[in-house]
């Protein structure tokens, strides 16, 4: 889920209203959840929340930028607002005033408008003030706003993910036939955790299966059907070593059942179950109650008695992978073995290739999105596990910050990967020689893996005509706004790829122009004799005012400015 920029800093405003006095924001800075650390269970090693610095260390605009203008409101009325409670009056049937007053004279007032479908126009101290829905306006001297949470004054970026580079690779196949001296064999079923104490995801239950030569189903072709309950997550079920199926749980109810007719031969059979944790539980009470792996009953029906029951049979247990255990993630691991050429939807396969370090100093991340499922290594150190195919699901449409936020408004990438892109420290790389191993689960396709650059494509601005800012408080009234545009450090605005003074329509970067157009829009950004001119800056303003664009093109009509600057 996404919460819109306006509703955080209506909750922030609110509360700061109502005499609060220190906000957490979870999360400020995103971050991610390298290695196996990412809990849950099922959540991936992106643990950005959509927060104002994102998991890359860029600025999500407008959202920082908008709570960067909140704080400087909030900053400007400190001497009214440590003095003591606020005086709540109502100004309507969903408005209220909070004031705050020192005995020095400071005063700061907050208007709130509670309605989350209309507009209010609100009477205080005997000034009209319209405030929008579901926002508070900020006075910090109970005469002029400099603050509305719903009117968004900073920029916005869009950001892209830039092809950096693809990769050569060899394979190798995980040994799914044979034990080593780390299995051991107990009667019945175990927990997983309890066996690997989590320094690994995967366990193998094995059992065998004799199976008579007087079986009907070796007569008819009706094959035993095998059930197979577990706690969680995933897993992979082979007969005499081939896959026959695999199956996983979800983040709501991590158990599973694997049912599937089965083909058996008469004498012995060898039934095993990779078992796949994804995470421990991060989250809620009694953890120790939280179970993962093959718990049972496994059953095996279809045959001349019946049902058979195999959860009491003999198990061995296999703790870990071989290629795990043969560190084919590290440079010494990996020349233990020989490599093959690539393959392509091969599960429980390892990958392997050298690259060198993508130049400049733009975030990096690994694009994914051809894999299946499984966890990659650079150079020894894990990115953590990946499954981008793992699809969202959910509700997506139109995102309205009006109105109570809940975790199901706003969602995003409905039916896409629930993550693609997994974020690479540059302090992680050597300028050339990075070892890249993969181990892949399910059976993606490698080849279609790539390294990538994250980067701020463009940056837009919306602002409309008299919209409140900071230097109103040092004038006492009413000034003309200014659209500030900046990119990344290092980058420059090349081109405007929009811009429109008037009654523009869209959002950043789908912008269209209204029926309101003033001609001259773009003049004021790429003209060099102008002093605003942004083609070439990595920063500009541009006063929002008729005279700038060439003059009034709607007079009457309230008109805003909407702009989109390429940066490279």
């Amino acid at each position: 889920p996404h919460r819109p920029a306006e509703d955080i800093a209506f909750a922030v405003a609110r509360f700061i209203q109502k005499g609060g006095s220190f906000v957490n924001y979870y999360m400020y800075h995103g971050g991610t959840n390298f290695g196996r650390t990412a809990g849950g269970p099922f959540i991936a090693t992106s643990y950005d929340y959509d927060a104002p610095i994102d998991e890359y260390g860029l600025l999500r605009e407008p959202k920082w930028g908008h709570l960067r203008d909140l704080h400087r409101a909030i900053k400007l009325c400190e001497p009214a607002l440590v003095s003591g409670d606020p005086t709540v009056t109502s100004i309507g049937h969903y408005q209220q005033s909070h004031v705050f007053r020192s005995k020095a004279g400071a005063c700061a007032a907050f208007l709130s408008n509670y309605d989350s479908g209309s507009y209010a126009r609100v009477v205080f101290n005997g000034i009209h003030y319209d405030i929008p829905p579901w926002s508070i306006s900020i006075l910090p001297d109970c005469k002029t706003t400099v603050f509305n949470t719903a009117r968004i004054g900073a920029q916005t970026s869009q950001l892209k993910m830039e092809w950096a580079g693809k990769f050569s690779w060899e394979s190798y196949n995980e040994d799914t036939n044979s034990f080593d001296d780390r299995s051991f064999t107990k009667v019945g079923l175990v927990e997983q955790i309890s066996m690997t104490r989590d320094n690994t995801d995967y366990l193998w239950y094995t059992t065998y299966v004799n199976i008579g030569e007087n079986e009907g189903f070796l007569k008819n072709g009706h094959y035993p059907v095998l059930t197979v309950n577990s706690a969680g997550h995933s897993m992979h079920i082979y007969i005499n070593g081939q896959l026959t199926g695999t199956i996983y749980g979800a983040l709501e109810n991590p158990k599973l059942t694997y049912t599937g007719s089965v083909k058996l031969w008469a004498g012995s059979n060898k039934i095993s179950i990779l078992s796949v944790a994804v995470g421990l539980p991060n989250i809620g009470g009694h953890f120790e109650t939280w179970n993962t792996g093959v718990l049972g009953p496994v059953t095996l029906s279809g045959l001349n008695e019946g049902k058979r029951d195999l959860s009491w049979q003999k198990w061995i247990y296999q703790i870990g992978l071989k290629g795990e255990a043969l560190n084919l993630h590290t440079l010494s691991g990996s020349s233990s073995v020989e490599w093959g050429g690539p393959s392509q939807k091969q599960s429980l396969t390892w990958y392997k290739t050298s690259f060198n370090a993508p130049a400049g100093n733009d975030p990096l991340a690994l694009d994914m999105g051809s894999m299946g499922k499984g966890q990659v290594w650079i150079n020894g150190q894990s990115v953590g596990r990946y499954w981008p195919a793992y699809k969202a699901s959910g509700s997506c449409g139109g995102c309205d910050y009006r109105g109570t936020y809940n975790e199901k408004k706003c969602q995003s990438n409905c039916g896409e990967s629930t993550q693609r892109w997994y974020h690479v420290p540059r302090s992680w790389l050597n300028p050339t020689g990075n070892l890249l191993v993969v181990f892949e689960e399910w059976g993606g396709d490698p080849s279609g893996i790539s390294m990538v650059r994250r980067k701020v494509e463009s940056v837009c601005a919306e602002i409309a005509e008299w919209q409140p800012n900071m230097d109103n408080v040092h004038t006492g009234n009413y000034g003309r706004s200014k659209a500030h545009l900046s990119c990344a450090p290092g980058q420059k605005m090349t081109n405007i790829k929009f811009a429109s003074f008037g009654t523009p329509q869209g959002t950043c970067g789908a912008f269209s122009e209204g029926t309101c157009h003033a001609h001259k829009s773009y003049d004021a950004f790429e003209k060099e004799s102008l002093l605003q001119n942004c083609i070439g800056q990595q920063s500009c303003a541009v006063l929002v005012a008729p005279e700038v664009f060439g003059g009034d093109p709607c007079p009457g009509t309230m008109k805003k400015l909407a702009v989109e600057a390429i940066c490279e």
